[in-house]
């Protein structure tokens, strides 16, 4: 996909994707109201055809599927034994077969797991990724370019029935994001790409998507370690069902969130206001010379400036001016909590004031 919008101008390319078109702060407001798209070519396809694959997703992932309408958009996790994050997809089911959007350095491990659990159930999974490019935007601009694709709705940060939330503050960041992933055929794509050459539509690079996804606190794949609990980034939001049948990591799942307590929990970090220098994945963040996590991902947003999301250790502060290091040295940072330390134990959180945009560090 990436070759078709090579010739645009401004397109830059690296190897994740068209990251940009010449001016990401731009293209992330174009993205937010709606007046531009993204190619995802860091998003991959895989079709689940047969008469038993929602119940049988149902079964071996971590979200309620079987009951999931034609058209109809979801969230699953595919847990290791002690509960730990191994796949994400995004899941949309046209009535026939069930399509799942994942992060492409995943979509070839996710499929032979897949293939291996089909035992003799009436399901044919397989890589579509050939029939099916992902284009990412809001809803109304991708029905504006795209309006028969099938189409997934993310419905981060509302709490899908059986999930639970554990951010609490007074108002979700994510309450404004309002985001879609439209699966278009080859020559879909072929169409997108000359109409924006002519000037007929705005694209995005995958800079921008990625900003307003940190802002909104909105967890993906991509950002995590193999050792993250869906607790420790809010992810029982929208992919997680707590009382659905057994599955792989089920049980971890449930004591933690009914007994214990994340050992890890994710932050958001708003960085001194130095545009020029982010903090690149895994840098450490401390609290004077007390290590206390690293930085997953970070981003330039057009509002809020300068954030990464960072994981830190359950007990470090909830509130405060840590540092974090960067090519050119420490620089400073304001903690605002995601997933308090109370988290888990089925316990009962005060809401928390939101941080103004901008931030200043002090």
């Amino acid at each position: 996909m990436n070759e078709l919008f090579a010739g645009i101008s401004g397109a830059v390319i690296d190897e994740y994707g068209v990251a940009h078109f010449g001016a990401p702060l731009r293209e992330q407001r174009s993205l937010a109201d709606g007046s531009a798209v993204v190619p995802l070519s860091n998003r991959s396809v895989l079709a689940v055809a047969g008469e038993d694959r929602l119940t049988w997703l149902d079964s071996i992932s971590s979200q309620a599927l079987s009951a999931l309408a034609p058209a109809g958009s979801s969230e699953t996790l595919i847990l290791g034994p002690n509960g730990h994050v191994e796949y994400a997809a995004s899941v949309y089911d046209d009535g026939e077969t069930a399509w799942l959007i994942v992060d492409d350095v995943n979509a070839e491990g996710l499929l032979a797991w897949l293939t291996r659990m089909r035992f003799r159930l009436r399901v044919a999974p397989r890589d579509a990724s050939a029939e099916y490019s992902v284009v990412g935007g809001t809803p109304e601009a991708l029905a504006a370019v795209a309006p028969t694709a099938p189409t997934w709705r993310d419905s981060w940060p509302e709490i899908t029935p059986g999930g639970h939330g554990y951010a609490v503050v007074e108002s979700h960041p994510g309450t404004d994001y309002s985001w879609a992933e439209a699966l278009l055929t080859p020559d879909e794509i072929s169409e997108l790409a000359h109409r924006a050459s002519s000037n007929e539509i705005s694209l995005a690079g995958y800079i921008a998507a990625d900003a307003l996804r940190l802002a909104a606190w909105r967890p993906r794949v991509r950002d995590i370690d193999d050792r993250t609990l869906p607790h420790e980034v809010d992810w029982l939001r929208t992919s997680v069902h707590l009382s659905k049948g057994c599955y792989r990591g089920q049980e971890t799942v449930a004591k933690v969130h009914n007994l214990g307590h994340p050992p890890r929990r994710m932050v958001m970090l708003h960085l001194d206001g130095s545009d020029s220098v982010l903090p690149a994945r895994n840098a450490s963040v401390f609290d004077g010379e007390t290590l206390l996590g690293t930085v997953w991902s970070s981003a330039l947003h057009y509002e809020d400036g300068p954030i990464a999301l960072a994981m830190l250790k359950r007990n470090s502060p909830v509130e405060g001016v840590v540092q974090v290091e960067t090519p050119e040295g420490r620089i400073a940072a304001t903690l605002e909590t995601i997933v308090p330390p109370e988290a888990g134990a089925a316990a009962n959180v005060p809401r928390l004031p939101r941080l103004s945009r901008r931030a200043a560090v002090r």
